[in-house]
């Protein structure tokens, strides 16, 4: 039970063992399903011997877990109801089938058989069905999940609480909250019976008896009154003892940079400078950019046309952004909007149903085609494939004396895409930067190559989805 309710670390990030162990059975699911199928139609057991079929389904499988993945299907917070995870359930089948008969195409030995794919459908929708529901009913209940106790009534400890609250696969059960004061907790909706004044002078004990195996330490002010005995016993106890910012960043992948003070940056873990990575990741963009430009050539010329044709001005859209150690450089995109957007309003961002955008600017948009000239700049080197989104001047000064942390974004460069656009929608306000400064920090702490393929991977995903554009 307690390595069920353990963490595994993937890509810089924290995942539930058993959700892991979900998608492991949930692809057994699927291979099950077409083999049974496989052995049914043929009524010939010696069938599960055969390797080149289990290579064919291990690609069947493999295509749909995929195609599961891009259609939030492993996101319990989308897919959380037998009707919701049916209608996705057959979009992705249907998106499967027809990869699939690409492939079929290519590679005619990679076949499985109509009939059997069929029947496999049949079987997927009732097994993936009940077992999603099975699984969905261990998330609700908590089984498996590892008990905390947040120590401490700051915001902090309110924005854990909520997050662990909200996400039913975080991993995690907060079996108490253990404020300063009663008074921390008023007006706020946690249910009393989440919330202990007592306990405090015997934390190691409470936490024994509840069978609590993290603290977490989110205090409002630790100074002079920091339990460093009661803390100690707990971590000789086999406890683990967490600082609030850590733990936080842990659970959803972000830093919160209006909670954290300089010293918790300080003496965290991350922000290492590899030479070996730096350059390799040079490497990945320039063979990335050449590749890709020659590849999407013919879209290019297809998309300059549409532009000239809808609307008057230049194909491209040259602007100034700031970029690494905040030197300046000239950014290239295709022009989304009409000529002179900005010649009566000075610098602003991008809006809603902006009227300034064009049809065709839209449709570019909505698919990021516009964000594709940005390839030059990452083969001559102004900015990466992965990064923190560049922005103009006359915004970063803005946000440098209103965001704390900011500049730090300007240790790396800028990039096309990053972990701030996958996680986080379209922002066009202090408050979305603060949130995509969130993302950012997490990003370049956790900097790693693996991150940076992960990130691609879902870049595709919001791509196709048109998730995020504005």
């Amino acid at each position: 039970m307690k390595r069920l309710a353990g963490m595994l670390r993937i890509f810089q990030q924290y995942y539930p063992i058993r959700n892991i162990l979900f998608y492991f059975i949930e692809g057994c699911v699927i291979f099950g399903s077409v083999l049974l199928s496989s052995v049914l139609l043929t009524f010939s057991p010696s069938y599960l011997f055969d390797f080149m079929l289990f290579i064919r389904i291990f690609l069947v499988t493999m295509v749909c877990q995929i195609a599961l993945y891009y259609n939030d299907l492993y996101d319990f917070q989308v897919a959380s109801n037998i009707p919701e995870i049916t209608i996705r359930l057959l979009q992705s089948l249907g998106v499967s089938a027809i990869v699939l008969a690409g492939i079929y195409y290519v590679f005619p030995l990679a076949i499985i058989g109509q009939g059997t794919f069929a029947l496999s459908i049949v079987f997927l929708l009732v097994f993936i069905i009940g077992w999603r529901m099975l699984y969905i009913i261990v998330l609700n209940k908590g089984f498996f999940n590892k008990k905390v106790i947040i120590l401490g009534g700051s915001d902090l400890a309110f924005d854990i609480y909520r997050e662990v609250e909200a996400n039913i696969d975080c991993g995690y059960t907060i079996t108490v909250l253990m404020p300063e004061s009663e008074s921390d907790t008023k007006g706020s909706t946690i249910p009393s019976d989440r919330v202990m004044t007592t306990g405090r002078a015997d934390l190691c004990r409470t936490a024994l008896d509840l069978g609590v195996e993290k603290v977490v330490v989110a205090l409002k002010e630790s100074r002079g009154n920091f339990p460093t005995k009661n803390l100690l016993a707990c971590r000789t106890a086999g406890m683990e003892v967490l600082e609030g910012n850590s733990f936080y960043e842990q659970l959803t992948g972000k830093l919160l940079v209006k909670r954290i003070n300089p010293s918790w940056l300080i003496f965290s873990s991350g922000f290492r400078k590899s030479r070996t990575v730096t350059a390799l990741k040079r490497l990945s963009d320039i063979v990335m950019s050449v590749a890709l430009l020659i590849l999407l050539a013919p879209l290019f010329l297809v998309t300059a046309i549409a532009l000239k044709l809808d609307s008057k001005g230049p194909v491209f859209f040259s602007q100034d952004r700031v970029g690494q150690n905040k030197k300046e450089y000239m950014m290239h995109k295709f022009r989304s909007m009409v000529a002179d957007a900005e010649k009566k309003t000075g610098p602003v961002w991008a809006r809603d149903n902006d009227d300034r955008i064009t049809r065709v600017g839209r449709i570019i948009r909505k698919v990021r085609i516009d964000e594709l000239p940005q390839l030059w700049n990452v083969l001559i080197g102004n900015m990466s494939m992965v990064g923190p989104r560049p922005e103009r001047k006359h915004f970063t000064d803005e946000l440098e004396e209103k965001i704390p942390y900011y500049s730090e974004r300007f240790v790396v460069k800028p990039g096309i895409t990053g972990w701030a656009q996958v996680c986080y929608d379209y922002g066009a306000s202090i408050e979305d930067a603060v949130e995509k400064l969130n993302y950012d920090l997490f990003y370049i702490k956790n900097l790693s190559l693996m991150m940076d393929l992960m990130i691609i991977l879902r870049t595709i995903k919001t791509v196709l989805f048109g998730k995020g554009a504005r």
